[in-house]
């Protein structure tokens, strides 16, 4: 199993057999809580009616058409609706999965950069601690140990920002904290040892959302648009997690005001119904194909054999339909206040060293046990999917990120049972 310790799991398999709504059911009818959207994905809650009818008619008028040459409507009409979602952004391209994504969005990047007669900037900008899947792109990209340690060089041409985590300054801060955007000007350094003419992109998650939802300071994404604009260095966000409403919004760029270059989405854009990612390009960045590659040829050597699927799209044209027949962005930006008091209610728990949160994303950070880091954290997985919650932990870190269509009663149930379960941690 993924990401999973699996001699422990079973010993104690923690297994589902239907969900609906807020709600996983597992094997004995036991009702658990979603308090995490299934894995940052879930995010109109289980078990829709308008995702499932959608996808139900359209395996039964098309269940495959090859990308390659070839399409089908609703690649396009669904590639149509997502751009007409956000300004500034022209095109997508389909993926997978958010590691898909990422792959894609790191390629685009150095074609373009190609394109343009740039093709010397090979070199990619991660941050410490960001997580950007498991291809080799980002995991190289990517800064988080585990993640990495086993697998070699990976790719070269690597450099990594310093993260923005600080206890000392930001511990606690509701929201997003005033200390740290300073720490974007790391970027300076790094153009300053490689130049910037040999820089291709920069690659950050708006929140770092798998190492525990690191909440960007205040003015930091602002200034890393500056710096990548003024040296010609393309900026990509990693919205994999924030997309789709996370935050009340539509994406972390509409939120923070900051326009990337490129984005990439998974996750939410079919409700985790159909395996499915998406890569946003804005506008100029599409026709430098077009006019780089000669008349006939195909400009982008890149793509996957289920790229735009038929029936990934019409999930998510529903999940699309969803979103906004019930509001659920602005549903989200409503709750929020309610979300960060009830996080921050924590605060006061035993082993708790810090809380932050931004949007229906939140984090209650625990000391480690010395010389066994992730035990206690562990532990309160465990105890809390035995109390009918699901959380995720990362670290000594437990995530929460319920479904946007959490009601009060569910968040007050989050709280009270994180409080019940940390007061037997460890």
């Amino acid at each position: 199993m993924p990401f999973t310790d699996n001699r422990n799991f079973k010993k104690q398999p923690k297994l589902f057999s239907e969900a609906e709504g807020m709600y996983y059911y597992t094997p004995d009818g036991r009702k658990v809580l979603d308090g995490t959207s299934g894995l940052w994905c879930v995010n109109a809650g289980h078990r829709r009616k308008p995702i499932i009818e959608a996808v139900s008619k359209q395996v039964e008028k098309l269940d495959y058409a090859p990308g390659f040459q070839v399409g089908h409507p609703l690649s396009f009409e669904f590639a149509s609706r997502l751009v007409g979602m956000v300004n500034e952004y022209s095109h997508v391209m389909f993926t997978n999965s958010g590691s898909e994504s990422v792959d894609t969005a790191l390629k685009i990047a150095l074609a373009y950069q190609r394109n343009i007669g740039q093709g010397n900037r090979t070199r990619f900008v991660g941050r410490e601690r960001g997580y950007h899947g498991v291809g080799f792109g980002g995991i190289s990209v990517g800064g988080i140990s585990p993640n990495r340690k086993m697998f070699g060089n990976m790719l070269t041409g690597i450099d990594h920002l310093k993260h923005t985590h600080n206890l000392e300054h930001n511990a606690f801060i509701k929201g997003q904290p005033e200390w740290g955007a300073h720490l974007a000007d790391d970027l300076e350094s790094i153009v300053a040892l490689h130049d910037a003419s040999n820089i291709a992109a920069v690659i950050v998650e708006p929140v770092a959302g798998s190492t525990g939802v690191l909440i960007p300071p205040k003015g930091y994404l602002q200034r890393l648009r500056e710096i990548c604009t003024k040296h010609g260095i393309l900026l990509i966000f990693d919205e994999v997690i924030t997309g789709f409403g996370r935050l009340g919004d539509s994406f972390a760029n509409e939120y923070f005001g900051v326009k990337p270059d490129i984005f990439t989405t998974a996750k939410g854009i079919t409700n985790a119904t159909v395996p499915m990612g998406a890569v946003f390009v804005r506008d100029g960045i599409y026709d430098s194909f077009m006019e780089a590659a000669p008349e006939g040829a195909i400009e982008f050597f890149h793509g996957y054999t289920y790229s735009g699927h038929p029936l990934a799209c019409a999930a998510g044209l529903a999940t699309l339909e969803v979103y906004r027949e019930e509001d659920l962005f602005a549903r989200a930006a409503e709750l929020a206040p309610y979300f960060q008091e009830a996080v921050h209610s924590l605060a006061d728990c035993s082993n708790v060293i810090d809380v932050r949160n931004l949007g229906l994303m939140g984090a209650i950070e625990l000391e480690s046990i010395v010389d066994k880091p992730t035990v206690r954290a562990m532990e309160a997985f465990q105890k809390a999917f035995e109390a009918g919650l699901l959380v995720r932990t990362t670290g000594d870190t437990i995530a929460l990120s319920p479904p946007l269509i959490v009601e009060r009663k569910h968040i007050d149930f989050i709280a009270e049972t994180v409080r019940d379960v940390l007061k037997t941690v460890h």
